[in-house]
Parts: structure tokens; C-alpha cells; sequence
């Protein structure tokens, strides 16, 4: 007796083939008959899947759900886009190894990396370990919705080791190193999937201080590259800036530490890859040096985003414009309702829009950088900045410049600054901004539909988890199913079985995941059924569910008729459901141990 089978489906089964109309058949979680005639064996339930794509489910490689993962088992909002596989870790920050004393300090770079409430964090982790080990136990032994694979970061693993020598970025000694990778290594054999460090300014600790490993020297990184010897899996993910700005030799310097990082691990390198603003063509230089490299026989992969990367803003962000003017911050207590109308009295208006920024707070709390970035700018950048509102059904990632604040202004005959004010003051307080910051100097995706055909890229950089209050990228697979398959748009489309390929079996099969990421016998029943029709990435809206009444945006998936995770519906009709299937899942010689 069968569980269940699909019937009459559009099989779109992640290997790039063409779509086609079949049955699926699923018994004790696994795939056992994928038929293009009907399969009429008995089956406790059967379900019809005529006018529905049905997809394996979507292994996300770039999240920060290191905290997250301890208090909610659900993993939202990832499960709500098809979402069945998560990679956390990323970037070098995490949650351990953690030593005795040590909590605050992860939590100050969590909370500053990656925008995620330090009060959440703080309550929320229950920090009940202190070695890798026992972090992917702590989180194995709750329940969650889909399944995830851990990464050891960098920072916690430097700050377990050098401890202040480290939080002052300090060089590592050799004994440093070789403690380092004995934890490394340790964390590995117990199955975790990898390590990741951050080499970018861009990263800041909750204080504003650069974040321990920004700075490791290419000894550091190599003598923890050598723990991956003699091991069959593992990956490292990397994020720089590599500097092209600054000069060809300082960019080739920080590529030669990549390679040789990859060289000595002997194992899969993907490195985030954008269009940066300024320095718009330093993509194409590490395109340039992947292609040599992997001419060469390195494993270097292309981490590459759905759309444009930035932020969204609104009066219930994380921040905006007007955060630090005195005539806002006297009325910045109030409900946003209440904000909003008080915005809206002509003098107050007419007071807010001719004072200049001040720190936010007496305690010498400073903007955030983003807040100066927008000010110093704001009359040119308004150019990248669109309104969003917050009935809209789905934001439009891909707006045109003539939508955006700066056109508004000109045609309305006044400033950038005032139109983005007046667009914020209005109704209820709920209205949000857009800011793509980088993927979006031409005005349009057109830069990411070329990384999207390269080779080597991933589908990835969503940062599910993080960045709380200012974006829900989370939304990435289900925008490339709406947005990047569609006919007539901007673009010439990518196939469906390309995209699908793209979020499911390319990203298993960079991790070594052999048992998921496409639909065929034998393999595990991570499936989803989508109706394309309804497709949709979903309403953005400010919810407060984090622990300590936290704050984030959040984007549900719209469209999803089933997500099954080993076999056992995780998602029904965009809803979740009790189910609980998804495990830490370990790799190596300890895959499968509790």
C-alpha cells in the first residue's frame, strides 16, 4: 500500500529535463514510482495534480537562522516558499563554539551583521552548549518543520580561541591555528557541513566594530583549510569585498587567498557575487578570475542573488531617513498611526525637512551607516529608491526609474527628501521604501539575468533569518519561479526546468546532498506542488513574533498547495501544519547519528 500519489501533475523534476505530466508515488518518505502513465497501485491517498507544477524542494545554501532555529520550529518565512533544505552558518557569525561568558559578544555580532534584535537574541538562544557538537544536538533534539545543515563560523571559532586577542583582530599565532582546527575539524567529523568566514567592511559588530576574522591573514585561513583533508565532504562559503577600487594588486592579492584557501581544502569554495555600488565592474573581474580558476581544476562556485540587494524602509523599520532628526525623534515613541498623522501637521513638516541628523539618542548611539549613506546622497540615490505600500498584493522588485522618488520629485517640482516624507507620513504609518543598493546600477535586473546564466552560479544570498528589519529575501525562490520564468518581461526568461534545477538539485548537489534536490525513485519526498497561476511572493508586512516582542518583516509565499518534507505535508494551501519532520542533517561518517 502506497502513502499517496500525485496524479497528473507537471513534473518538473530538477535535472533541467523539460517539464512533463506524470504520476508520483511516495511510500515511508521516500519516492518509489515517478510514472507518465497513471499509477494505479492502491495508495492511502491520492491527490490531483493536473494544472500543478510539481517541483523537489528548495535547498536554500545562504541563511542565518543560527538563533533562530533554538525557538521556532518552523523556520519562517523560508517554509513558506518551498523551502525544505537550509544551510546556516554563513558569513562567519553563529552561535558557537561558545565559551563561558561569551553569549553577549555572539550576540552583539549577530545583532550587528546581520540586523537580527539583539533583545531577541539574547532571550531567545538558550546557548545550552559550548562545543560545535553540541549546538547541532541542542538544535537536533527539537522539532522542526524542514531540515538544515550547519556551517562552523569563523568569528565564534576565533573568539573560542584567542578570545580579546581576537575581538581585537589580532594576528593568530601557530598555536592559534592549530587550536582553531582542531575545533574545526572536530565540528566536522561530527557532521557539520562546512565553515564560512567574513572579509567584508560592510560586516559590523552591534558596537560598530569590525568583526573578529575580517582580517584573518591567508596563514590563518589556510591552516584551517587543512582540516578538510582526508574528509569526503564539506564546503566554505566566503564573503569580501576584494577591493577592486582600491587597486588591481590589493583585488588579486584577496583572489589568491580565495584560491589558495580552495586548493588546500580540496573542497567546494562559493563566494557572494554582486554588483557593488560604487565599483559596478568588479563582478566581472571575479567572474574573470572563477573562469581561469576553475580552468585550473579549483572548486570555485558563484553565490548570486534572485534580484537587487538593499533595503526596505518605513517608519516600523529598522531604520529610515528620518531617524535621527530632532523634530522626528520627539514624536518617534508614538504607534505608527499616530506618527504618521503627527508627520503629517504642516509644521512639523515644513520644521523636520530643514534640520539636519543628529545622533539618534543622548547616549551618542550613532546612525547607522545606511541612514548616512541615504542623507549624504539622498537628491542622486533617490534615483534607486521606489515606493512600496503596504496593501500592495507583492512588491515590484524590478521598478523603473521614472516610478522612483527622484522622478516624483521633479515632477512635482520639489525635493527628493520631501517626497519620500510625504510617502511615509501618509494613512496609517504603514507605507514602506525600496532601496536596491547593489544589482542595480543600470536601472533594471538586467546584471543579475547575466550572473543568473553563468555557469558556476548558485541560487543563493537570500539571508533568510537575517537583516530582520529591513527585507524579507527569504521570498528569493519564489520570486525566480514568478519573475525570471516569466514571457514579455524586461528580460528573456529562463526556462522553468532551468530555475527549478537552479533551486533544487545544483544547490544539493554543491552541498553533497545525494538523497534530495531532484524527483526520482529512491530519493527522499521533499516535494512541492505549486499552483502557478497563484504564484505569488506575498504581501510584505511588520509582524512581532521574536522573542522579546522582535520585530521583522515577513513575506508568505502564496500558490503553495502542498510542501512535503520526507514524505509529511509541512505546508498546506500556503498554511502550515502540525508536522514536524526536519533534522539536522550531518554529513560525513556521522550522517544519520543523533
Amino acid at each position: 500500500m502506497l502513502d499517496w500519489v500525485i496524479e497528473g501533475a507537471t513534473i518538473v523534476d530538477g535535472t533541467g529535463a523539460p517539464p512533463r505530466t506524470g504520476d508520483v508515488a511516495v511510500e515511508a518518505g521516500r519516492i518509489v514510482a515517478v510514472e507518465e502513465r497513471r499509477i494505479t497501485s492502491a495508495a492511502r491517498q491520492r491527490i490531483d495534480g493536473h494544472g500543478a507544477w510539481l517541483t523537489p524542494g528548495f535547498v536554500d545554501i545562504h541563511t542565518h537562522y543560527d538563533g533562530q532555529a533554538s525557538w521556532d520550529e518552523t523556520f519562517s518565512p523560508s517554509v513558506h516558499h518551498g523551502v525544505t533544505t537550509v544551510l546556516m552558518g554563513n558569513c562567519g557569525v553563529g552561535f558557537a563554539p561558545l565559551v563561558a561568558g561569551g553569549e553577549s559578544t555572539l550576540v552583539e555580532l549577530m545583532e550587528g551583521v546581520e540586523d537580527i534584535p539583539g533583545a531577541a537574541l539574547a532571550e531567545g538562544v538558550t546557548f545550552a552548549w559550548r562545543s560545535f557538537p553540541d549546538y547541532m544536538a541542542a538544535l537536533d533534539a527539537m522539532p522542526h518543520t524542514i531540515d538544515f545543515l550547519a556551517q562552523v563560523p569563523h568569528d565564534p571559532l576565533r573568539l573560542a580561541v584567542m578570545g580579546e586577542r581576537a575581538a581585537a583582530r589580532e594576528s593568530a599565532s601557530p598555536a592559534d591555528v592549530a587550536a582553531m582546527r582542531a575545533l574545526l575539524r572536530q565540528a566536522l567529523e561530527a557532521g557539520a557541513a562546512g565553515f564560512s568566514s567574513g572579509r567584508t567592511d560592510n560586516h559590523r559588530t552591534a558596537r560598530g566594530l569590525p568583526t573578529p576574522a575580517s582580517e584573518a591573514a591567508a596563514d590563518e585561513l589556510r591552516g584551517l583549510a587543512t582540516a578538510f583533508q582526508g574528509l569526503g565532504h564539506g564546503v566554505i562559503q566566503l564573503v569580501s569585498d576584494f577591493d577592486l577600487m582600491q587597486g588591481p594588486e590589493r583585488f588579486d592579492a584577496e583572489f589568491d587567498l580565495v584560491e589558495a584557501l580552495a586548493g588546500t581544502a580540496g573542497r567546494p569554495l562559493s563566494m557572494t557575487w554582486l554588483q557593488r555600488d560604487p565599483g559596478g565592474e568588479q563582478w566581472r573581474a571575479i567572474r574573470n578570475r572563477v573562469d581561469a580558476a576553475v580552468a585550473r581544476g579549483l572548486p570555485l562556485w558563484l553565490q548570486t542573488a534572485a534580484r537587487g540587494i538593499g533595503v526596505i524602509v518605513g517608519l516600523d523599520t529598522s531604520f529610515q531617513p528620518f531617524m535621527g532628526f530632532p523634530g522626528y525623534k520627539a514624536i518617534a515613541a508614538l504607534p505608527p498611526a499616530e506618527r504618521a498623522a503627527a508627520m503629517r501637521a504642516p509644521e512639523r513638516r515644513a520644521r523636520i525637512l530643514a534640520e539636519r541628523s543628529e545622533r539618534l539618542s543622548g547616549d551618542g548611539t550613532p546612525i547607522p551607516p545606511i541612514v548616512d549613506l541615504l542623507l549624504a546622497r539622498i537628491e542622486l540615490i533617490a534615483g534607486r529608491m521606489f515606493p512600496l505600500r503596504a496593501d500592495d498584493a507583492a512588491p515590484d522588485y524590478e521598478p523603473p526609474v521614472t516610478a522612483s522618488f527622484l522622478a516624483r520629485a521633479r515632477r512635482g517640482g520639489g525635493t527628493a527628501l520631501a517626497a519620500i516624507y510625504d510617502h511615509l507620513a501618509e494613512g496609517d504609518g504603514s507605507n514602506l521604501v525600496y532601496f536596491p543598493i547593489f544589482n542595480y546600477n543600470g536601472g533594471d535586473l538586467g546584471v543579475v539575468r547575466e550572473m543568473l546564466d553563468h555557469p558556476r552560479a548558485l541560487a543563493a544570498l537570500s539571508d533568510a533569518g537575517a537583516h530582520v528589519g529591513t527585507v524579507c529575501d527569504a521570498s528569493f525562490p519564489t520570486f525566480m519561479l514568478t519573475h525570471w520564468t516569466r514571457p514579455g518581461g524586461a528580460h528573456a526568461p529562463l526556462a522553468l526546468e532551468r530555475v527549478v534545477q537552479m533551486l533544487t538539485a545544483r544547490n544539493a548537489d554543491h552541498l553533497g546532498l545525494a538523497d534530495r534536490g531532484r524527483i526520482a525513485p529512491g530519493l527522499r519526498a521533499d516535494l512541492n506542488l505549486i499552483d502557478p497561476a497563484r504564484l505569488a511572493p506575498g504581501r510584505l508586512q511588520i509582524v512581532r513574533d521574536l522573542p522579546a516582542g522582535g520585530r521583522r518583516l515577513l513575506q508568505r509565499g502564496v500558490g503553495y498547495a502542498a510542501t512535503w518534507v520526507h514524505g509529511l505535508a509541512v505546508v498546506r494551501d500556503d498554511v502550515l501544519t502540525p508536522e514536524r519532520p526536519g533534522r539536522l542533517v550531518r554529513q560525513g561518517g556521522a550522517a544519520g547519528r543523533a
